[in-house]
């Protein structure tokens, strides 16, 4: 073998090596942080708005875990309040763990879900619930065990 078929060998080896890393890249899924990224973006002053409104309320909203559920405890100032708004458990390293639920609290501004709805993960819980005509916003980072 001469000088010129090992460099033949070399590029064609090199070849193969990036058409198969091609290959597993195509393979790999990609998760968006946002499907709309570009909708979402024009509405995020929205979010600006609602941190600021939460973070004039007595206290944040809670996340907790029990055996058999997961809590979300808006502040106090929303008891008893007519409430409307979706709760998201996002997770950052699998859009499939996703999960959008109805803000429904009860009297005392409690939500309880059950925890086989929520698969076990690392998750930011973001809060988006009106009160009237005030929109409040809050994010709080969550494990599901």
């Amino acid at each position: 073998m001469n000088w010129g078929n090992k460099l033949l060998l070399v590029f064609a080896g090199f070849g193969s090596f990036m058409g198969f890393m091609v290959y597993r890249c195509m393979q790999s899924p990609v998760n968006l942080v946002a499907k709309e990224y570009y909708r979402d973006e024009l509405a995020y002053q929205q979010v600006i708005d609602g941190k600021a409104l939460a973070r004039q309320l007595s206290s944040e909203v809670q996340v907790q875990q029990s055996t058999d559920s997961i809590r979300i405890q808006l502040p106090a100032e929303m008891k008893a309040q007519a409430i409307k708004g979706q709760v998201l458990f996002y997770c950052a390293a699998d859009s499939r763990k996703d999960r959008h639920f109805d803000l429904q609290p009860d009297d005392a501004a409690l939500q309880r879900l059950p925890n086989k709805l929520v698969l076990p993960g690392q998750y930011m819980v973001k809060v988006d619930w009106l009160v009237g005509d005030a929109r409040y916003y809050s994010e709080t980072p969550f494990t599901v065990q």
